[in-house]
């Protein structure tokens, strides 16, 4: 560790690291992965390296205007591909306008859930056909493809325990649904090994933390085949 660094704290090698990274933050709602995501960037800012904060949807002015309507509970039903359309909507202005510039300037970007989510939640949870998902993700992001996808991954009851009472749309589809959620996500990790890593979520925010370093150490800095910068460029 250099200048002092305290326990479950990234130093300034893996802060380093991740200059010109993007960093997706993945997993069921209920998993902790938000927690995680704010706490990581902040650290990793106070060790002197610049890192935009993107969630999705959302993240520009037109993306929040599309997650209210995602998100917010309507007596209208919204289909599965309509809920597509619009996350992809959300991230195509979000690839143009923040994450692409970000990663020219060479900062860290962390973003609270990408592609990866449609493909779990409308895909494998919703029922669309993961091709057509693929197709319209590689318009969205021209290109724009995470360095890593962490799965925050966490059993039903975990998940049900942390969410808040007050769930939006998508948080309130049942047990069911968010099985299938979490099926997706491994299923995702299990076909591309090398760009998702799966981690244990269960037990207090610092082990979870602790586990999150220890990942992107062995990713990024220590690693016999430390990914050399922007390998996972390139969306699905």
């Amino acid at each position: 560790m250099t200048r002092g660094t305290a326990p479950h704290q990234p130093d300034d090698a893996l802060a380093a690291s991740l200059a010109g990274r993007f960093l997706v933050f993945e997993g069921p709602d209920g998993s902790g992965k938000t927690t995680q995501f704010r706490r990581l960037a902040r650290d990793v800012r106070a060790r002197g390296q610049a890192v935009v904060e993107v969630r999705e949807p959302g993240g520009t002015d037109v993306g929040e205007k599309i997650r209210k309507a995602l998100l917010e509970h309507s007596d209208e039903a919204m289909s599965v591909r309509c809920e597509m359309l619009l996350y992809m909507a959300s991230r195509a202005q979000l690839c143009e306008q923040v994450i692409g510039p970000a990663l020219e300037r060479a900062e860290a970007v962390f973003a609270d859930r990408f592609v990866q989510s449609t493909v779990s939640y409308q895909g494998h949870a919703g029922g669309l056909p993961l091709d057509e998902i693929e197709a319209v993700a590689r318009i969205a992001t021209h290109g724009t493809g995470a360095d890593l996808v962490i799965v925050f991954d966490v059993d039903e009851p975990t998940a049900a325990k942390r969410l808040n009472p007050l769930m939006d749309r998508m948080e309130a589809k049942g047990a069911e649904f968010h099985r299938r959620v979490r099926e997706g996500y491994h299923a995702q990790a299990e076909s591309d090994p090398h760009m998702f890593r799966v981690l244990d979520a269960r037990g207090s925010e610092d082990e979870v933390y602790a586990r999150l370093l220890a990942t992107l150490r062995e990713r990024f800095v220590t690693g016999l085949h430390a990914s050399p910068l922007g390998t996972g460029r390139a969306a699905p």
